[in-house]
């Protein structure tokens, strides 16, 4: 069983400036962060695998931290965590300075999965409910009582080494949860399971922040991030170029228009961009369309319909698309990263 398992998160005893974070800014001035960092530096052999990092993230959020293989999203989270100390910056979380004071307080799901094979599903989960404080024969009771909801009560006296990957990661999930955490940091959960169990984990992490548990997860699969955050950091490199909300990360690159028109020219294309992408195409029937591809103009669409209108343009089809959160992160992060991104997304799929 991988030995991070065995410890309530942190390590460390160290005591922390608060004047430093009270500096970190907050997403909105009325919202308690449950996990708040500010300059985190870790080095390793005089190298720096993360460089300065800041975070806040709201009590009851589901909260993504994006970036390839070696950006630097593990050790963030172990820093966070008091698993490992930083060797510089200062963190607070659940109001808390020192993290293994409070780690029956967390539930944290390491990207290194381990479970004893022999064991039962439902003994492994009390054993890891034991390490939080909560009695064997109560972690059992629990223990079956998460397996039934959902959908393992069959498999509660299995042993591990008899589950499908899937239902042993789920079975080490459930471990994760069992002594009712306030807080989960869950890295890389995804990696490994096919779309089915994607799908079950996704609808367990939304069913956890329902409850107002915060929940945090890493990962190098962006439409995971898409669909459940409402705040990101991104790290590329081991610093933080982007921390705040999916939203205002889309919103940093303008919506799209994809325009299709009967007529190719016109008093009406001076509304369009001057670098407006064209395309003709040729139907069937031998009529001709003319598609064209754009940025939104910052005067909005209602005074473009009107210049296409009035103009004789021949509007066939107008859609407006917003950019999503992979265009914002090849915008923030840059191209190598988001490449990157994809290679390690298509290395765990395979």
């Amino acid at each position: 069983m991988d030995a991070s398992l065995s410890q309530a998160p942190a390590m460390g005893n160290d005591t922390l400036p608060t004047d430093e974070l009270d500096e970190v800014a907050a997403p909105a001035a009325s919202q308690v962060l449950a996990l708040e960092a500010r300059g985190l530096v870790k080095r390793f052999d005089g190298v720096a695998a993360v460089n300065g990092v800041d975070i806040a993230v709201p009590q009851g959020a589901i909260y993504g931290i994006l970036g390839p293989n070696g950006a630097g999203k593990t050790t963030t989270l172990r820093m966070l965590l008091g698993i490992i100390d930083p060797d510089e910056g200062v963190r607070r979380v659940l109001g808390h300075e020192k993290p293994h004071e409070i780690g029956r307080m967390i539930g944290y799901l390491p990207e290194e999965r381990g479970l004893y094979p022999t064991m039962k599903c439902v003994d492994a989960i009390a054993f890891m409910g034991a390490l939080r404080g909560v009695p064997q024969p109560e972690g059992r009771r629990r223990g079956r009582e998460l397996m039934e909801a959902h959908g393992l009560g069959h498999a509660a006296d299995k042993q591990i080494r008899m589950l499908s990957k899937g239902m042993a990661q789920t079975v080490q999930l459930l471990g994760t949860l069992v002594h009712r955490p306030r807080l989960v940091v869950l890295d890389e959960p995804f990696s490994g399971l096919d779309a089915i169990n994607q799908g079950k984990l996704e609808r367990m992490i939304r069913a956890l922040a329902d409850d107002g548990v915060t929940v945090i997860f890493s990962t190098h699969v962006i439409h995971h991030a898409e669909r459940l955050c409402e705040g990101v950091a991104i790290i590329a490199g081991g610093k933080v170029p982007y921390a705040g909300s999916v939203d205002e990360a889309r919103d940093r690159i303008p919506a799209q228009v994809k325009l299709e028109t009967k007529a190719g020219d016109g008093a009406w294309r001076s509304a369009l961009p001057a670098d407006a992408r064209h395309e003709a195409k040729t139907a069937t029937g031998g009529e001709a369309s003319h598609f064209w591809y754009f940025p939104l103009p910052s005067t909005g669409v209602e005074t473009l319909l009107r210049a296409l209108i009035e103009g004789g343009a021949g509007i066939l089809s107008l859609s407006i698309e917003r950019a999503g959160l992979h265009d914002a992160f090849v915008e923030i992060a840059g191209e190598a990263a988001a490449k990157a991104m994809e290679a390690d997304a298509a290395g765990a799929a395979a």
